[in-house]
């Protein structure tokens, strides 16, 4: 006897809405589990959307949906969106030479002859703080630091418009990642690049990112310019983070405001994702998920204390 098993659907990432200009940073925050490097694999088509759209626009004014086209179509417009990854010990091939890691995505295009890839290889090696003989070597010659920027140089050797940069500076040590996000400061005014930082070091964030996105259960809870969402976060949870952000006084002690765990994506609490963890839920947040509104100029919460329609009951739950 055959019996039916019922299958759930997990929606890692769901409804994300938002857009990226032109030589703009974009930081996307959240706990492990909030769909950030789902949602940056998604806009690259790493991974394919089961929905939705990611428009692109070209260099000749044309705007392209990555989600629609086809792999084919696809494949000439990947030199314009790269990704730099968060671990520079296993995102390199240890038995190729950093000329032929860096060389790779020019090959794979059929971009120029093999001198014109080796003088590209050799100025953009340059440009990301390392020598042109250190093409010659492999990756295990060189430390964590200098491993990432063989990554950097392999994703900017396209010249591409779009980088996604997936914790690129978590496995590296602090001052390391000073002179990594340094780098990628001078690269962006070099290149005029548009960059989507996925991170959860909120004090990168800060000092790096033009605008911040904060993710949870897969949604935007929070869109905002980054001065603006550090001087006065609107949502809870978005309030929760950063009250965990250490301080350098040891008379500071650390205080999460939301105890527990992230949702599981599998079995998530009806309405509001995070009200079981919400020191401010009231009446709608188990029964209505709130959507992402505008609460003012440049700034965007989904959460029912900015929904006019419950004004009243959330000014009695603030007081």
């Amino acid at each position: 006897m055959m019996r039916k098993r019922t299958v759930s659907v997990i929606r890692a990432v769901d409804d994300v809405t938002f857009d990226l200009q032109p030589g703009e940073t974009l930081g996307l925050v959240g706990e492990s589990g909030s769909g950030k490097t789902t949602t940056a694999r998604c806009i690259l088509r790493a991974l394919a959307p089961s929905a939705g759209s990611v428009l692109f626009r070209q260099a000749n004014g044309t705007t392209v949906d990555l989600a629609a086209v086809s792999e084919n179509a696809l494949k000439p417009l990947r030199p314009h969106m790269q990704m730099v990854f968060q671990d520079p010990f296993s995102s390199l091939n240890p038995r190729m030479t950093v000329g032929q890691i860096v060389s790779e995505p020019l090959v794979i295009h059929g971009l120029g002859t093999r001198r014109e890839r080796e003088e590209r290889v050799a100025d953009i090696l340059r440009k990301v703080g390392l020598k042109p003989e250190h093409r010659m070597r492999y990756p295990h010659a060189f430390s964590g630091g200098q491993r990432q920027r063989i990554g950097i140089a392999r994703a900017l050797v396209m010249r591409p418009s779009l980088v996604v940069a997936d914790e690129a500076v978590s496995a590296l040590d602090v001052s390391v990642q000073a002179q990594v996000l340094n780098l990628l400061k001078d690269l962006q005014g070099e290149f005029q690049l548009t960059y989507l930082f996925v991170a959860h070091n909120l004090d990168v964030v800060r000092h790096f990112c033009d605008r911040v996105a904060v993710m949870y259960a897969g949604r935007i809870v929070e869109l905002a310019p980054t001065d603006a969402l550090f001087r006065d976060p609107q949502h809870p949870y978005t309030r929760a983070l950063l009250s965990a952000v250490p301080w350098p006084d040891p008379d500071v002690k650390m205080h999460f405001e939301a105890p527990g765990e992230v949702a599981d994506p599998s079995r998530l609490p009806s309405g509001c994702a995070f009200h079981p963890r919400c020191p401010h839920c009231f009446e709608p947040c188990p029964a209505v998920r709130p959507d992402l509104r505008v609460t003012a100029p440049g700034r965007s919460a989904a959460c029912h204390l900015h929904d006019p329609a419950f004004a009243s009951s959330a000014a009695a739950k603030i007081q």
